[in-house]
């Protein structure tokens, strides 16, 4: 019966210490919730999938068969990450891609105007929420330039496979430039 005591009492203060060190740690610089409070916010830019070059609709192309696999695709990758908000330039092709995601996080897509990047970079670390950013050749690169503090420009319209991921942090800012696996099965 001794024995029984000395391991309840013994597991009594285990339990006592991790409940202590569980609420220390969750009142003391965010814890265990500290993504919850978007302390880190993580933005993804991606260029719009391949569009249809041969469409009659010239000023705003579908996607090909292959642009809606790739579109799909970013939405597999983006499975597991918490994206709380997607956006899209006006366009179809910039909208299509993004929808997939859009729908597998039972979002909606948020137009934004690409002709004003600058004040759109703004937006973005004001609303401080995880997202993903769907434009164009001409604008994805310079969006992420803008949000990270560095000159970045236009990259070649045979390029689609650029995720540019950038991590806020107070006043830190980080960009990676991911390219996940793809290849259309065209």
């Amino acid at each position: 019966m001794g024995i029984a005591l000395i391991n309840t009492h013994k597991s009594m203060k285990q339990l006592l210490l991790f409940s202590a060190l569980l609420i220390f740690g969750c009142s003391v610089g965010g814890g265990i919730n500290a993504q919850n409070d978007n302390e880190i916010v993580t933005i993804y830019l991606v260029r719009h999938s391949e569009k249809d070059i041969k469409s009659t609709n010239y000023s705003d192309p579908p996607l090909t068969q292959c642009g809606e696999q790739r579109s799909e695709n970013l939405s597999r990758f983006l499975k597991e990450v918490p994206i709380e908000v997607v956006y899209s330039t006006a366009y179809n092709r910039t909208k299509n891609t993004a929808l997939p995601t859009a729908l597998s996080k039972g979002l909606e897509i948020t137009e934004y105007n690409a002709q004003a990047l600058s004040d759109f970079s703004k937006v973005l670390i004001e609303r401080n929420q995880n997202a993903l950013v769907v434009g164009h050749s001409n604008t994805t690169g310079v969006l992420a330039g803008l949000l990270v503090g560095e000159d970045i420009g236009a990259f070649d319209l045979d390029i689609y496979d650029r995720l540019y991921k950038v991590v806020l942090y107070k006043k830190r800012r980080q960009l990676h430039l991911l390219h996940p696996a793809f290849e259309c099965s065209n």
